[in-house]
């Protein structure tokens, strides 16, 4: 088994972004022990340096590219990068984001509904729109990470831009899984629930604008019924590389949800 799951992605070449950390991260190094050559894509430059480090002192091979997914330029620069590097594309898994300003919607400011938006919604817009020339080629795989806040569970009071963001993704796979599938190109999305990640770093909590909307709530025997714990990051990427292969061929405009039931509750 373990060599047939090496062959599937032999020759392949993978863009991934918010490839420094988390989902991204475990991902890249999913994908490349898996016969991916990897485009490591994120704004941290150091940390990007650390994941190549790893990468390639396991006999993978990368590059590392510092981009600004919400930048239109910016994204579409690194694509072209990847492109001149090694002339296709056949994987693209988008894990940019962050958790943004917890807040009341009465007290959130345009801005901080803007940035959240801008970072995982628009980012993956962009990263989409500027892989389709490349993906057009030869067909190949969208995974985009979504979350279980904005299309299950509501209940995180505060999130409001992050769970319109994450419904938006949801939307706009779907939207793309259909548009794409004329050139082959399959679009899926997954939808995580609480993952063992840094997010949290890029998180404001105004707690003193949430206790007037806040409700409680109550899991007297946890939240986490599968595995009593939240999700490894390479428990995530074992879905986006199995996705990524052939062996999701007929796989497009699905959402799958990886919570261990936490959704359920």
């Amino acid at each position: 088994m373990e060599g047939l799951q090496m062959i599937a992605l032999t020759g392949k070449v993978a863009l991934v972004t918010g490839a420094a950390s988390g989902i991204g991260r475990a991902s890249a190094i999913t994908l490349a022990e898996q016969g991916a050559r990897v485009a490591l894509l994120d704004l941290d430059e150091e940390k990007l340096q650390e994941v190549k480090e790893t990468i390639m002192s396991s006999g993978g091979e990368c590059i590392a590219i510092k981009t600004d997914v919400s930048n239109s330029e910016s994204i579409k620069e690194s694509i072209e990068t990847i492109s001149s590097l090694w002339s296709q594309l056949h994987i693209v898994s988008i894990n940019a984001g962050i958790n943004g300003t917890f807040s009341s919607i009465e007290e959130l400011s345009p801005e901080d509904w803007t940035k959240t938006i801008d970072t995982n919604l628009t980012s993956t817009f962009l990263t989409v729109k500027h892989s389709i020339p490349y993906l057009k080629a030869q067909g190949g795989s969208v995974i985009i990470t979504s979350s279980i806040n904005g299309n299950r569970t509501f209940s995180n009071i505060g999130m409001s831009a992050y769970s319109s963001s994450k419904a938006g993704q949801m939307a706009f796979g779907k939207m793309a899984a259909l548009e794409l599938s004329t050139y082959g190109i399959r679009v899926n999305v997954i939808c995580p629930g609480a993952v063992d990640t840094n997010i949290e770093s890029n998180t404001f909590r105004q707690e003193d604008k949430l206790k007037e909307v806040a409700i409680p709530i109550e899991y007297p025997n946890g939240n986490q019924p599968l595995a009593k714990r939240s999700a490894k990051p390479e428990e995530v990427a074992d879905l986006i590389s199995f996705l990524a292969s052939d062996a999701s061929k007929h796989i497009t405009g699905s959402e799958m949800f990886i919570d261990g039931g936490e959704s359920l509750l």
